[in-house]
């Protein structure tokens, strides 16, 4: 799934080469991602578009009062072109959900890949429209120290893991981030939030803003083609179950939950304990 950095990379792409272009066409080809009917899709043709902005994880294109926002969930893409195809896609037929072409010609597809169909389209006059941003936590470059210490202390004994990809608590952050932060922080992905000393806070703030700034900064300039091999080949143990850890090269486990996983590296986050699976066993602190 696309987290903070890769949507504030496609903002930026997006907002260098949409902003000032009219909507000419709007095609939804999958209905299961259109969550809103109030304007319609087609509201949005003729208008210019203003900016373009991230929400957390989601994408929002302001034209002239309108706006579309755009969730691509863990399987969705989107694909730019210099030259928009002026092919119409038949609805139910292939990855594509929404086709969009501007007045230069140009324009972007949404895809969705598998059975799972999570991507999400919204057409709205506000973005507070959309319940996923307006129960949106604070950014994480927003926060200061104290108030992300008031943040943890209020989670009480929630895992840290849990705390950090809570988009009600801090924006942007997802499965993967949250692995690598706590990997770069050295503390266990089930530590409970509110057990942590002063020094520890530091720690995790500064391995929070270094790590989404690192990704960030490696995203900067990059092609929208480009951004998930970029972000793969940075990461450091989400998603590399069985490698060496980057730092100590012990290997990197993996503990399964019912539909996502998370990584980390026993010596340098557990004191050398494995994790067991929490289907089966108790917190392990």
């Amino acid at each position: 799934m696309p987290e903070l950095p890769e949507v504030e990379s496609l903002a930026v792409f997006l907002r260098e080469r949409a902003v000032g272009r009219a909507f000419v066409r709007a095609d939804i080809t999958a209905i299961s991602a259109l969550k809103t009917y109030d304007p319609p899709v087609s509201a949005l043709v003729g208008l210019l578009i203003d900016d373009v902005q991230r929400h957390g994880k989601f994408l929002d294109f302001s034209a002239q009062g309108v706006h579309l926002i755009i969730h691509l969930a863990r399987a969705g893409w989107l694909r730019w072109r210099d030259e928009q195809s002026t092919t119409l896609v038949r609805p139910g037929k292939g990855p594509i959900a929404l086709r969009t072409a501007f007045d230069d010609g140009s324009g972007f597809d949404l895809t969705e890949a598998g059975t799972q169909k999570k991507l999400a389209v919204y057409v709205v006059r506000d973005p507070a429209e959309v319940p996923g941003i307006a129960r949106l936590g604070p950014e994480p470059f927003s926060l200061s120290i104290e108030e992300f210490g008031a943040i943890l202390k209020k989670a009480g004994r929630v895992q840290l893991k849990g705390v950090l990809r809570n988009q009600s608590v801090i924006a942007g952050i997802g499965n993967a981030y949250s692995d690598e932060i706590l990997h770069v922080a050295k503390m266990s992905p089930f530590k409970p939030a509110s057990n942590l000393t002063d020094d520890d806070l530091q720690t995790l703030y500064d391995a929070m803003r270094s790590t989404l700034q690192d990704a960030v900064d490696r995203s900067a300039g990059l092609a929208v083609q480009d951004l998930k091999s970029e972000k793969k080949s940075g990461l450091r143990v989400h998603g590399r179950t069985g490698q060496k850890c980057p730092v100590c090269g012990d290997v990197v486990r993996e503990v399964s939950f019912a539909d996502s996983s998370l990584q980390y590296c026993a010596t340098c986050q557990t004191g050398g304990k494995p994790l067991a699976d929490r289907r089966l066993s108790k917190l392990l602190k």
